[in-house]
C-alpha cells in the first residue's frame, strides 16, 4: 500500500487495486470503513459521492392503453 496523506487524525493508503484504506493514528491504530470512511474522502477529494439516477417517470394512462 502507498501512503497517499497523512494528519494528525488519520493516514490515508491507496491499495495497488486503486481503493483507498484510512487508518486512524489515535492509540490502537484501528481501520476505519463506512460512513468515517466515505465522509474522510470525500473531505480530501479523492472519491465523489454518487447519488442514483430516478427512473423514468411513465404516465400510468400509456399502460392502462396499451394493455387493453
Amino acid at each position: 500500500m502507498q501512503q497517499v496523506k497523512q494528519t494528525a487524525e488519520y493516514t490515508v493508503f491507496q491499495k495497488k487495486s486503486g481503493r483507498y484504506a484510512v487508518q486512524a493514528n489515535a492509540k490502537g491504530k484501528k481501520w476505519l470503513n463506512g460512513d468515517d470512511k466515505v465522509r474522510i474522502l470525500v473531505d480530501e477529494q479523492l472519491v465523489k459521492v454518487m447519488t442514483p439516477k430516478a427512473p423514468p417517470a411513465e404516465a400510468p394512462a400509456e399502460e392502462a392503453s396499451a394493455a387493453s
